[in-house]
């Protein structure tokens, strides 16, 4: 099987606990390169995960011509410059989510690899999962008839120092996390989004740390959201929930976003309880896997370019609605 070289531009924690190892396990894949903001912490990467080659400067990283795909997992406010960085080298793009700021940038993200001929993907690993697969035979097959209502949560810990924290970076709960219940959101609901409500409370650096939505969609489905963190300070607490509610049943599950192993939710409906079991390997996996395979035989992406701005487009109404 072929494999795409792959180059990471940061040295970020999700790179090392998620990427990495997704990269390690993927069948069509092979850990090239490491670009850090010093050649010691590059080579320090690659000294621990294996990397072939590391670099001190993000730049020099692009220039390498045996690098064909980039993973990018910088703050949020640095992804518009270096995504179209590398798309401007020629390289194939993986971007950490959230792709942009705003819809505009994702526009421009976009554009900028129809141009140069390029693969751009955002990164919701957990968008490749079996388990949001299931979730969407279930809801079309009919089991629980017409989708008219999602609730989801994503709350985690908060944090003594990091990124997160700072608005110039592109911080807050409903960057971080909101957009993992805006994606499944708009992954189960069939619609374009009609009207937005949300509300936040907002951290003295002026980051939210936590934000509730409301979302009506012009098919007449409904949806809320919750996302924070407030649950301490690195504690490594989190709390997730999912609630699909249709016309004849209704789905509920516990399943943390990227979560793997075996997994399940419950199926409610007049005939009773149904349990689905699924086997899920490592989310991160898969994706890498996904976007080699757009790249190597021209499959279509999970996370298309019109997903993500459609994504774009409801964040920033929910941005807009909290004052962020």
């Amino acid at each position: 099987m072929d494999k795409i070289k792959w180059g990471i531009l940061g040295t970020a924690n999700i790179a090392r606990w998620a990427t990495i190892p997704g990269i390690k396990l993927a069948r069509n894949a092979e850990l090239y390169a490491i670009a850090g903001r010093s050649l010691e912490k590059a080579k320090s990467f690659a000294d621990e995960y294996g990397f072939q080659k590391y670099y001190g400067s993000y730049d020099e990283l692009l220039k390498d011509s045996e690098v064909q795909a980039i993973y990018i997992p910088l703050p949020n406010n640095l992804h518009k410059e270096w995504v179209i960085k590398a798309l401007k080298a020629k390289k194939h793009v993986l971007c950490e989510k959230p792709l942009a700021l705003n819809a505009l940038e994702a526009e421009e993200m976009f554009a900028a690899a129809k141009e140069n001929g390029v693969h751009l993907m955002e990164a919701y690993a957990y968008l490749h999962s079996p388990y949001v697969q299931s979730l969407k035979d279930d809801i079309k097959s009919g089991i629980i008839g017409e989708v008219d209502f999602i609730d989801t949560a994503f709350v985690t810990q908060g944090y003594k120092e990091d990124f997160r924290l700072y608005k110039e970076f592109g911080g807050g709960a409903f960057y971080d996390l909101g957009c993992y219940c805006t994606t499944m959101i708009l992954s189960m609901i069939d619609s374009d989004v009609e009207s937005v409500k949300a509300c936040a409370e907002f951290s003295d650096r002026g980051v939210d740390n936590i934000t509730t939505g409301f979302v009506r969609f012009k098919n007449g489905a409904r949806a809320a959201f919750n996302v924070g963190m407030i649950l301490g300070e690195n504690t490594n607490s989190r709390f997730d929930r999912l609630y699909i509610h249709g016309s004849k049943g209704n789905i509920r599950s516990e399943v943390e976003y990227n979560q793997s192993g075996s997994l399940s939710y419950k199926i409610f409906t007049e005939k009773g309880i149904t349990e689905r079991k699924i086997e899920v390997p490592q989310n991160y996996s898969l994706e890498i896997e996904q976007i080699g395979r757009c790249i190597l035989n021209n499959e279509l992406p999970f996370v298309s370019p019109e997903f993500s701005i459609k994504n774009a487009k409801f964040m920033d109404a929910v941005l807009k609605e909290i004052g962020f």
